[in-house]
C-alpha cells in the first residue's frame, strides 16, 4: 500500500517556494485604476487618485503629441506624545507617470483636467467632423 499524502495543498505549495524567495523578490509598484470612457463628443479619462490633491496632478501634451500623465503620492503620518516629548514621522512616496497615445481625432487644443471626490478626470474632445456635402446629381448627356 502508498503512503497517502496528507497535505491537499503540496502544489501551490511548490510554486509558492519557488517564487517566494530572496532571488526573485516581489515587486511593489502600483498604478492607479482608470477608466476609459467615449462618446460622440469626446473621450474621458478617469484614474482613481484617492487622497491626492490637485498639486501633486499633473497633465502635458509632450513634443510628439502624445498625452503625459504623472501622479506624486505623498503622505506624511504624525504621531505626537506630549508627555515624552516623542515625534514620529512615518513617509510615503510613490509616482506614477505614463505616456499615452491619443487617437487621431482629438481636439488637442481643447484638452481639460481636473481633480474631484479622488478622481483625476481628462476630457479630449473629438475634433467636429464636417458633414459632406452631396456630389450625387444626374448627369445629362449631351
Amino acid at each position: 500500500m502508498l503512503p497517502v499524502m496528507n497535505s491537499k495543498n503540496w502544489f501551490p505549495t511548490v510554486f509558492d517556494e519557488f517564487f517566494n524567495n530572496d532571488w526573485m523578490p516581489k515587486v511593489q509598484a502600483t498604478a492607479p485604476a482608470i477608466n476609459v470612457k467615449e462618446n460622440s463628443n469626446e473621450y474621458t479619462m478617469e484614474f482613481a487618485v484617492p487622497g491626492i490633491r490637485k498639486e501633486y496632478c499633473r497633465v502635458n501634451l509632450n513634443n510628439e503629441g502624445n498625452l503625459e500623465v504623472y501622479i506624486e503620492n505623498k503622505l506624511e503620518h504624525k504621531e505626537e506624545n506630549k508627555k515624552e516629548h516623542f515625534l514620529r514621522r512615518e513617509f510615503s512616496y510613490s509616482n506614477y507617470q505614463q505616456t499615452y497615445t491619443m487617437p487621431e481625432d482629438v481636439e488637442k487644443d481643447h484638452i481639460a483636467a481636473k481633480v474631484e471626490n479622488g478622481v483625476l478626470s481628462i476630457t479630449m474632445p473629438k475634433k467636429q467632423v464636417e458633414e459632406k456635402k452631396q456630389i450625387q446629381r444626374k448627369i445629362e448627356i449631351a
